[in-house]
């Protein structure tokens, strides 16, 4: 396999994306998971089920982004960025970018919530039967499991059709955070990579 071959693959896979989203995939997890555990220990049974449902509505919510990226397009953005829309930009770089915008909405952030949520349910379950006396516990954990299974997965199926029928507001609105957060804290978290020169291409492919 010669050198180009070798570029080419990793272009087409972006390996070094897929590590780095795999590390900090692992440490996000853990970081999430310690946090919420430790929290829900330490109140009561109903802001414990307040959290799950937050937790929960973070993963349906960034769902959404995901999807509305994924199937949005391009056209109406730059038709903006003419009329000088200031957050046209940043959503062309999203629609850009649907791959790793959908991997990280959907894939990292969808299962750290659902990790987190289950890891919550699990304690929430533990609290209720040490405060109540629960001898057996087993048909109250049917019922927590499947109530964070079925508001999940009702919460994204439902999600998915809002991500659909909006997809262009919803990309202009993240693409307004995004602006707001190069405006105000002056961090770009969505540069434009640097268009190659053609001329300077094709004086290297003579020279090769």
């Amino acid at each position: 396999m010669s050198k180009k071959d070798e570029i080419n693959i990793s272009d087409k896979y972006n390996l070094k994306w897929t590590i780095m989203v795999t590390f900090w995939t692992f440490i996000m997890a853990m970081v999430f998971s310690v946090i919420t555990e430790g929290l829900v220990k330490n109140i009561d049974i109903f802001l414990a089920f307040i959290i799950l449902i937050v937790i929960i509505l973070i993963g349906i919510f960034f769902d959404i982004i995901g999807i509305a990226v994924t199937t949005g397009k391009e056209k109406p953005f730059h038709a903006m960025a003419a009329n000088k829309v200031e957050e046209a930009r940043y959503a062309i770089i999203l629609v850009r970018n649907a791959g790793q915008v959908s991997n990280f909405c959907n894939d990292v952030i969808g299962d750290i919530s659902g990790i987190v949520s289950g890891a919550v349910g699990t304690t929430i379950i533990y609290k209720l039967i040490s405060i109540y006396h629960i001898k057996n516990g087993m048909l109250l954990s049917i019922i927590i499991t499947s109530l964070v299974a079925s508001l999940t997965v009702g919460g994204k199926a439902y999600g998915k059709s809002v991500a659909i029928l909006y997809s262009e507001k919803i990309i202009l609105k993240t693409a307004k955070v995004f602006n707001f957060i190069k405006k105000r804290l002056g961090i770009d978290l969505l540069p434009e990579k640097k268009k190659k020169n053609n001329k300077a291409n094709k004086q290297n492919n003579r020279l090769d």
